[in-house]
C-alpha cells in the first residue's frame, strides 16, 4: 500500500489551478496554429492570430487568459492500492483550488445557491470531483478550468433509438450552430453517447480532457469525429463567431452501453481557451 499525503495534493492542485489559466497547452496552441494556415476568412485570420499573441501574453506575464477562470472540473484516477494520509481526497482537491485561485489571483466565480445567488464561502470552491477507482497505486488528477459561456450553450437530449446516426449527428450540429458566437469559438466539441441521462453528461465531459488531435481507438468513432468537424467546420460560425471556416478545433466522443428503449446524446462546449492540466503522483 502506498501512500500519498493530503498536503502533496493541495499543493499540486493549487499549481495546476494556476498553470491551466496561465500556459494553454501546447495542443490547443498547435491547433490555432494550424488553423491559421488553412482559415479562409482575414477576419478569421486576425482572430487567430490574437488567440495566439493572447496564449503568450499570459505565459510570459502570468496572468489568466481569459477574465472567466472557471469552475474546477476534476477526474481523479485513484489506484486502489493508495492511501491517503491526512485527509479526504476531497478536501484536500478543494484546499488546493482555494489556495491556487487566491494565490493567483484568479477570478471566484462559485456561487454556494444557484437560486439566491449567494456568493461561496470558499474561493472559488466546491470544485466538481469525479474519482475512478483504477488498478494500481498511483492517484491521476485531471483538472479543467470549465468557462460559463460554453458550459451554458451545452446540451443534452434523450433521443429515440430509432433517430440512429443520422439523428445523433443533426442534433450535434444543431446545438453547435444555436451556440452561435456565444460559446467563443473555435470551439472543442465534446459528445457523449449511451449510459443513461447523467452518464452521457459525464461522457460528454470527460471527452474533453483529451488533448486535441488525439481521435477515439475505436475506428468508427474516429471516423465519425472527422466527419462532425468538417460538417462543424461548414457552418460558417468561425473564431468568434465573426465568420469563417473554423468553428470548431475538435470533437471527440466517447460512448458507453445503454437501455435498449434509450439513446442518451450530450454535447459539451469547450470555447477556444481548452484548459486541462494533468499531474500524476
Amino acid at each position: 500500500m502506498r501512500t500519498i499525503t493530503y498536503e502533496e495534493i493541495v499543493e499540486r492542485v493549487s499549481k495546476m489551478c494556476q498553470e491551466a489559466n496561465f500556459d494553454l497547452g501546447q495542443d490547443v496552441v498547435e491547433a490555432f496554429q494550424s488553423a491559421l494556415k488553412n482559415e479562409s476568412s482575414e477576419t478569421g485570420k486576425d482572430i487567430l492570430e490574437q488567440l495566439i499573441l493572447n496564449a503568450d501574453i499570459a505565459k510570459n506575464e502570468r496572468v489568466p487568459m481569459c477574465q472567466d477562470t472557471g469552475v474546477s472540473v476534476f477526474i481523479v484516477e485513484v489506484g486502489q492500492d493508495c492511501h491517503i494520509a491526512g485527509g479526504s481526497i476531497y478536501n484536500a482537491i478543494n484546499e488546493g483550488v482555494k489556495k491556487g485561485y487566491e494565490e493567483g489571483y484568479l477570478r471566484h466565480s462559485i456561487v454556494d445557491h444557484p437560486i439566491t445567488r449567494e456568493k461561496s464561502k470558499g474561493y472559488n470552491t466546491p470544485s466538481i470531483i469525479h474519482i475512478e477507482l483504477v488498478p494500481g497505486d498511483k492517484i491521476v488528477i485531471h483538472m479543467s478550468a470549465k468557462g460559463g459561456g460554453s458550459e451554458n450553450m451545452s446540451s443534452l437530449k434523450m433521443l429515440k433509438p430509432s433517430d440512429g446516426l443520422e439523428g445523433i449527428k443533426k442534433y450535434i450540429l444543431d446545438t453547435v450552430a444555436m451556440a452561435g458566437p456565444n460559446a467563443c469559438p473555435p470551439l472543442v466539441v465534446g459528445v457523449g453517447i449511451g449510459g443513461n441521462f447523467e452518464r452521457c453528461a459525464y461522457l460528454a465531459k470527460k471527452s474533453l480532457f483529451r488533448p486535441i488531435g488525439h481521435r477515439s481507438e475505436r475506428p468508427e468513432l474516429a471516423q465519425l469525429e472527422n466527419e462532425l468537424m468538417e460538417e462543424i467546420n461548414k457552418l460558417g460560425i468561425g473564431p468568434q463567431g465573426m465568420g469563417g471556416n473554423t468553428t470548431a478545433l475538435d470533437v471527440k466522443i466517447e460512448i458507453e452501453p445503454c437501455h435498449i428503449a434509450a439513446l442518451p446524446v450530450a454535447v459539451n462546449l469547450n470555447c477556444h481557451a481548452s484548459r486541462h492540466k494533468e499531474v500524476r503522483l
